[in-house]
């Protein structure tokens, strides 16, 4: 699930090297903390927040396939 984000993340951003994305398990809920450089912040997040809200909604498909509830945080 962290590789197809990271994917998706690398592609919206200008600096694609900047972007980290940590896991973090807490039984059936995983978080993904995504970080990218103060320019590219606006990119991931989007228009209304909707490149964000879409990022939420890969990550929960992606882990209701695990039978897990994803969040996914976005910093800069």
């Amino acid at each position: 699930m962290k590789a197809v984000l990271e994917v998706i993340v690398r592609g919206l951003v200008d600096e694609p090297d900047r972007v980290r994305i940590r896991e973090s398990v807490s039984g059936s809920r995983v978080t993904y903390d995504i970080s990218v450089s103060e320019r590219d912040l606006g990119k991931v997040i989007g228009r209304d927040g909707r490149i964000a809200n879409a990022l939420r909604t890969v990550a929960s498909a992606l882990a209701a396939r695990q039978n897990r509830e994803a969040q996914v945080e976005i910093e800069s």
